[in-house]
């Protein structure tokens, strides 16, 4: 089973991208419940035929589709490490535990936050967005709120995020009983970053009508385009107005690791929380999402629920608390802290950031080709690693879409789609730390012959 993963990701650039799933083999899952032992070659052998080749191929070069990392050896290595071990990182004394405080202590140290400063591992941003959304209810309304729910408190509480930020928080608004009413989407500029004067009116609005403001969400790296919100500037009306200041760095808050990115996250270190993953831009494999808290005891008034089954000693194996189940909703965790503590030590902050760096100089690169052809356009500034163009036809939206999807059945690269000022576009979202330039004309020149095959020789718009 290693040797075949370690051929597969050794020579993954001589396979597609992504290849259409066979009826057959949609039907070989098909099948009842297992009454029966089953050797385990021919189980395996199933794998590689029926499950290997259909993956969405985020590991591939010519992956780039979405905003999803393209894992390492190293990581999948640790990733067997931790499914021997098999702990249960719910808490006790153990050293999986420590490992992980080990990480919070280096992304306190990554992102200049204090010693008080708490972290936890979670599945993605998305639930860390949400963790932050219940931490700051109970800065926002006491922690009473445990007890008597959003119906036994006064305030009504609202929230502010960008129009671009990702659906999670508006998710996450929901999930914590607020309601998505209770989050103001606010307008962006032409870079695509949230404007602070319409946020400044937004909230002077809802203080005049009884409101009770609590929440900025600024966004590092918005999902469409890869923008920054000016998150110095929001600081300061955060702080004006006790806001809480939380950033949704899902990919980009690791920006930090980069020498060259790193003053375009100027102010992050002012949050009061950020959500990022580890799994994107780290390249750790999935999943791997993290919280950063400025102040832990407030993370663990949200979260600590101490009962008699969970009670802690000052020795033996129910020691060192506190617990990273006191500090979120999970007591059965994953030990998700091995893979990334093993790819920082194997590969250091220097050459994850420089790897980082690179796939924002592909971006660059990939921006310069489309503005030298014009059969395309651009139609998004490049902020980070995400580029947003199209093919120049009439009738764009429907040729483009099926451009995507022809290049994704070509199995040459796979990139995705989305909507930028009401146009269709071809959305590359360069991540995978083995694109290669080449790559990159590789989904060019498939773009071009997609699109003269697909608008049937229409004169160009």
């Amino acid at each position: 089973m290693l040797d075949d993963m370690m051929d597969y990701l050794e020579n993954i650039r001589s396979r597609p991208v992504w290849r259409p799933i066979p009826d057959a083999v949609r039907r070989c899952f098909c099948e009842s419940l297992p009454q029966e032992e089953c050797a385990l070659a021919d189980i395996h052998r199933e794998f590689m035929d029926n499950i290997l080749p259909y993956a969405v191929g985020n590991a591939h070069p010519g992956f780039m589709g979405w905003v999803h990392g393209g894992g390492t050896p190293v990581g999948m290595l640790a990733e067997m490490l931790a499914a021997g071990l098999n702990a249960n990182l719910g808490g006790r004394n153990q050293i999986p535990v420590e490992v992980e405080r080990q990480l919070t202590a280096w992304m306190r140290e990554l992102f200049d936050f204090p010693e008080q400063a708490g972290g936890l591992f979670v599945t993605g941003t998305s639930m860390a967005n949400f963790l932050a959304v219940l931490v700051a209810r109970t800065r926002a309304l006491g922690v009473d709120v445990r007890r008597l729910g959003l119906a036994g408190m006064s305030p009504r509480l609202t929230a502010y995020t960008s129009v671009d930020a990702h659906r999670c928080i508006t998710q996450a608004m929901e999930m914590a009983g607020l309601g998505r009413d209770a989050l103001r989407l606010i307008d962006v500029d032409a870079n695509h970053r949230l404007r602070p004067d319409l946020l400044q009116a937004a909230i002077a609005r809802d203080r005049s009508a009884g409101f009770t403001p609590f929440l900025l969400a600024a966004t590092a790296g918005t999902v469409d385009v890869g923008a920054i919100d000016d998150i110095p500037v929001l600081a300061d009306i955060a702080a004006e107005n006790s806001l809480w200041l939380h950033i949704d760095g899902a990919y980009g808050a690791l920006g930090r690791l980069s020498p060259y990115l790193s003053p375009l996250l100027s102010g992050i270190e002012r949050a009061d929380s950020i959500a990022f993953d580890f799994h994107k831009w780290g390249q750790v494999p999935y999943d791997a999402g993290f919280v950063l808290v400025r102040d832990a005891q407030l993370l663990q008034q949200t979260f600590a629920s101490p009962v008699a089954y969970l009670q802690k000693a000052a020795r033996g194996l129910a020691g060192g608390e506190p617990w990273p189940c006191d500090l979120g909703p999970d007591l059965s965790r994953g030990f998700r802290a091995l893979k990334t503590w093993f790819t920082f030590k194997a590969y250091g902050v220097r050459r994850m950031g420089n790897m980082i760096a690179g796939t924002c100089s592909l971006a660059a690169y990939l921006k310069a080709r489309v503005e030298a052809s014009p059969e395309l356009e651009l139609l998004a500034p490049v902020a980070l690693n995400i580029v947003c163009f199209r093919y120049r036809c009439a009738d764009a939206d429907r040729v483009n879409a099926e451009i995507v999807v022809a290049i994704q059945e070509s199995g040459i690269a796979a990139p995705s789609t989305t909507t930028i000022k009401g146009c269709l576009a071809i959305r590359a979202a360069l991540v995978n730390h083995r694109t290669r330039p080449s790559d990159i004309d590789a989904l060019i020149e498939a773009s071009l012959r997609f699109g003269r095959e697909l608008s049937r020789a229409v004169p160009k718009a």
